[in-house]
Order: structure tokens, then sequence, then C-alpha cells
């Protein structure tokens, strides 16, 4: 396998230790190309904008200490491959995200990159319900030509990778890890059957292990990948309900199935229901949100950059440490180019008609969601959920008394 300087560069910045996609993004917006990048001194990081100074120390010591050429010979031996922003191959919908990767790990393919994608995701202890309905729903998209999204955990993941499968479909498996492992161990023959039609996908270097760090982090792609994100049974702390909301704020639908009233594995499905998501009877519950069945989004800009944390808190992306570190418990609760990455900007993303006149009825400073309610002439119900989902794409925040207030 033959690797460009630029894509060994992009390698190279991806495994020094501390070093992030954020910083890599500024690093490719400062100097236009990774190689660049690396060739830069002390002096020439310090004047990179957002750079903190103890990142570009780091930079500086780190690159002579790890060995690309041993990353370069890990891909091979997995039979993986790149995929960096600047590719034709990148996905289109990915690359449309507040923070995309800068680099892709793929083993497989990764289909067109404009293909129709839905993401499946839901609890690791799924009910039996849970396994058939998104068996089916998986399967069902598969046959009309969708790939089936899915983070690769246990339960509900693992069965919407089947049913895609079943229906001789395509899916793609989202790892929280380095390509050179699987987690969990019991899905080795689950990924060989995805690589056949599909791809594993990772932005994490081949040797990473599978830090419970990782998956709110990860989970931003899962739902980046696709037009929308439908949930299959989820607590209120899953990490399913981390998904949905990257994709709230990445301007994507939201689907919910609803599940037995008493049942805990869909209290967050139902939450989530009760704050907008569209609920799932049918798979024509899914067409009926994308007439042109192509499942493409319209994009008015870039969505707000943020993440959450396992509590569901939001917090600004940061780069991690990726010093290796076992795990010891289960963490799943979780073509070249030297194209510059455009940086990321803060902004409102795609609204409803609901939302829209909900955000409008807020005066400023703030108004009592009362006067909401009688200035949009919306039923209570409707008006407290949609403030919810105002509130989950970073847009308008609840403050003491019941009143709320455009975010700034």
């Amino acid at each position: 396998m033959v690797f460009s300087e630029e894509t060994k560069s992009l390698v190279h910045l991806s495994i020094i230790p501390g070093v992030g996609y954020q910083t890599i993004q500024r690093l490719l917006v400062a100097f236009g190309s990774a190689k660049r990048a690396l060739d830069a001194t002390l002096e020439e990081l310090t004047h990179v904008e957002g750079l903190p100074p103890n990142v570009s120390q780091r930079l500086i010591r780190g690159k002579s200490r790890v060995s690309v050429g041993q990353e370069l010979e890990l891909i091979e031996a997995h039979n993986c491959h790149l995929v960096a922003i600047s590719d034709s191959a990148y996905p289109l919908l990915l690359k449309e995200i507040a923070d995309p990767p800068p680099l892709l790990y793929v083993r497989g393919d990764l289909g067109e990159p404009d293909a129709p994608s839905i993401t499946i995701v839901g609890t690791r202890s799924p009910t039996n319900y849970g396994k058939t309905i998104s068996r089916q729903l998986s399967q069902q998209l598969a046959e009309n030509g969708v790939t089936v999204v899915s983070g690769f955990a246990r339960g509900i993941d693992t069965c919407a990778h089947q049913g895609a499968l079943q229906a001789n479909g395509r899916t793609i498996a989202v790892l929280g890890n380095g390509l050179s492992q699987i987690y969990p161990d019991e899905n080795r023959d689950l990924a060989d059957e995805i690589v056949e039609s599909g791809a594993l996908i990772s932005e994490f270097p081949m040797s990473v292990p599978p830090f419970p760090k990782n998956f709110p982090r990860r989970n931003r792609l899962v739902s980046g990948m696709s037009s929308g994100t439908v949930v299959v049974e989820a607590s209120v702390r899953s990490g399913s309900l981390i998904t949905a909301r990257h994709a709230a704020e990445q301007g994507r639908e939201v689907f919910a199935v609803p599940g037995q009233i008493f049942s805990k594995q869909s209290t967050g499905s139902h939450q989530l229901i009760n704050q907008g998501a569209k609920l799932i009877n049918a798979i024509d519950d899914i067409w009926e949100s994308f007439p042109d069945r192509r499942l493409t989004p319209s994009f008015t800009s870039s969505p707000a950059q943020l993440t959450f944390d396992d509590s569901g808190s939001s917090r600004e992306h940061s780069d991690s440490n990726l010093s290796p570190e076992v795990p010891n418990r289960d963490p799943s609760t979780g073509s070249e180019g030297t194209r510059a990455v455009k940086p990321s900007i803060r902004s409102t993303p795609k609204l409803s008609t609901d939302e829209q006149a909900v955000l409008e009825a807020i005066e400023v400073p703030s108004s009592h969601i009362d006067q909401i309610a009688r200035t949009t002439a919306l039923p209570m119900n409707k008006v407290s959920g949609t403030l919810v989902m105002l509130e989950l794409k970073g847009i308008v925040q609840q403050m003491p008394g019941k009143q709320f207030a455009r975010q700034s």
C-alpha cells in the first residue's frame, strides 16, 4: 500500500499523545497541510490561533517519539485504509458536521460518499421487543437501499447491523477504539460480515484501546454519518441519548421507538418523544420525513460545536490524551490531498416551523413559558416539548421561574 507524504503526515499528527482532532484542524487551517504543520518550529506554532502553549510544546516533543512506520504497518496488516477529509471518498454528511475528523481509518468499503443512510442506536440490554424492532427496521431500510449506521455495541447496535446484513444490505459500524482490535470481543464474526458489504470505521489510531471516554466522542460520528437517528430502547442515562443530542445539534432528524410504559429500557426513548423526537410506528414514519428518499437534509450552516458527557451535560470538545490504559469497566455506555479544513462556525441548526415560531416568541432578555404559548397560539405541551428541543440544540436556555432566553 502506497501512502502519500500528506497522508503520512496526517497519521503522524494523529498518533502524537494528547493531540486531538481540534488541534489537527487548527494546524491544517494555519499551515495549509499536515506536512507543513509537522515541519513548523515552536515559534511558528505559537502564532497559531487557539493553540495553547502546552500543546505546541507537546507537538515539538511528541513528533519524534512516535513511530509512523509502525502505525502504517498496522494499517496494512489489518487490511485497513485511510480516508482524509480532503478526499472525494469522505462521506459528505460527515463532512457537514461542526467537528469532522480530519482522518478516518476504514476497514471495508465506505460506499458512495452521498449514499443515503440512517443511524439506529439503543440500549446494550434490550428486551426481545427491542431486538425485534431494531432488526426489522434496519432490514427494511437496507431493502430500500439505505445504509444502516450504528456503534457496534452490544444490544440494539448489534441487532441493527445484523438486520441490515440479513437483507443483504450495507451497514457501517463506528468503533470507539482503533481498528487493530475488535470490541466487544463477541462481535468478531459480525465485524467480518460487515466488512464484506460495508465498513468498520474509526477516527482513532490503530492501537487505541476502547477507553470509556472515547465513546461519547465517537457518538458524534454515529449521528453525523446519517440524515437521521432512530433510538430503540434507551434508559435516561443511555449513551444513545448522547447520539440523539448530537443528531439534533447537527440539524438531523431524531426518531424514537415507543416501548412499554413500565420498561426501564424505554424511559429515555419516551423522554425523547416528549421532547419532540418523531415517534416511529413503522418505517413509513421515516420516509415521511424524507420525501425524496435520498435522506439528505438541507444544511443552512454548520451546527454548534458541542458534545455531551455521560451525564448528558454539555462541554466543549477537547483534545484527549491517548496514553495506553486498559479500562476496567464496560465502556460502551458509550485518495490524498492537502486542502485545509475550514474552521467551524457556531450558528443555528435548521429549525422546524414550531421551533422557529417558539424562538421568535422569546423576547429579550427572556420570556415566560405562558407568554410564549400565548404568542405562538400553540398548545402548552407542544411549546414545552419544542423548548426542550431548542435547549438540546443549544439555542435556548431555561432560566429560573420558567423563563426562557435565547443563547447568545
